[in-house]
């Protein structure tokens, strides 16, 4: 079993230097409203994924003021300790593992797994495309090495190819060479990433039917549904009958940017016709399915980080979530509450709650 045992914060978000300690399998943060303890959380997401969960912007957990920041983390993995640094000062990143740098920060991934549930995580349902993809690109990144490659190339391809048909429109050319060269690039990338995606759902469909019928009680069947254009055709031959559009548009209309991942629940859209309890039963369970899955084909156990939840649900949700959570198996649960006291009464008596207060 993977756990964090430590962790030290200088200049990251609201800290300007801090260390706490974890021993235990359980631990509730508390502390007053922007006290810091989602910056905590977010602090041991950092560890596992080189990037804060919150923002897409590095200097957003620099503290204001500061020109960089640095976090410690120590893990213990069966008895075996690893520190993991990860710094970024004057727009440079770095990540050390026992005090070695990665010549690729990419090879960090998968090293160490999070799950975090958060309250803005509602957006997962509600709103675009684009933080579904997100969502299923950062697990398939990490269980998935050649999969994180061909992202990140089929990305740089893409912009390339923005960036060409942007050119068109000032400066036109007859020449199609370099269209042919990124059609062919994007066409095996996007073959890869697709082929895995179409895989993903099959295999974690029944994770999450498994964790919504465990929070919510009932009978009601769940599922994700995989849309892409590749479904229609081959993205190369996709690429060329668009190529018209993407002139006009000065963008590539059709590739696996494009695809959706649909959640329903019996058989309805999620977005438009789940209740708000539904989608809460469906958001906690696709993330406890995401950690099963993690915790499967990485063969180590995540950290389930827990953001002011217990304010979120409801009586019935919250005593299925914990007794999920309490199994001796499960990992290491970081959550953050105001008040210790209302952890330790849903926890019950039987279960004593480490407090490491901020």
């Amino acid at each position: 079993m993977t756990q964090v045992t430590k962790i030290r914060l200088t200049q990251f978000r609201n800290y300007s230097s801090r260390e706490f300690q974890f021993s235990d399998q359980i631990t509730c943060i508390t502390g007053a409203n922007g006290s810091g303890k989602t910056s905590l959380l977010d602090a041991l997401y950092y560890l596992c994924y080189t990037k804060s969960y919150f923002s897409n912007q590095q200097i957003h957990s620099v503290k204001s003021g500061t020109d960089g920041f640095r976090i410690d983390g120590y893990f213990n993995e069966n008895g075996t300790e690893t520190q993991i640094a990860c710094t970024w000062r004057d727009g440079k990143k770095e990540v050390l593992a026992n005090g070695a740098a990665y010549e690729k920060i990419a090879n960090h991934i998968g090293r160490f797994a999070a799950v975090m549930i958060a309250p803005d995580d509602m957006a997962l349902i509600n709103e675009g495309s684009e933080s579904r993809r997100r969502w299923l690109d950062s697990i398939l990144g990490q269980t998935d090495k050649r999969y994180l490659e061909q992202l990140l190339r089929y990305q740089q391809i893409l912009q390339q190819r923005n960036a060409w048909l942007k050119l068109q429109a000032i400066k036109p050319s007859e020449k199609r060479d370099e269209l042919h060269f990124y059609n062919r690039e994007l066409s095996t990338s996007g073959q890869y990433i697709f082929e895995q995606r179409q895989q993903f759902i099959h295999q974690f469909l029944p994770y999450l039917n498994e964790h919504y019928h465990l929070l919510s009680g009932g009978n009601e069947s769940v599922a994700l549904r995989f849309d892409s254009d590749l479904f229609q055709e081959h993205l190369q031959q996709a690429l060329l009958n668009s190529f018209e559009q993407d002139l006009r548009l000065q963008r590539t209309c059709k590739g696996i940017h494009k695809d959706e991942l649909h959640f329903s629940i019996q058989d309805l859209p999620l977005k438009q016709y789940g209740s708000q309890g539904q989608k809460k039963s469906f958001l906690f369970a696709l993330k406890l399915a995401q950690y099963q899955f993690l915790k499967i084909k990485l063969k180590q156990t995540p950290l389930l980080l827990l953001d002011d939840i217990f304010e979120k649900l409801d009586q019935q949700r919250m005593e299925a979530l914990l007794r999920i959570i309490q199994v001796p198996d499960f990992g290491q649960v970081m959550l953050t509450d105001t008040h210790y006291e209302r952890v330790q009464q849903a926890f019950g008596a039987n279960k004593t709650i480490a407090n490491v207060p901020i």
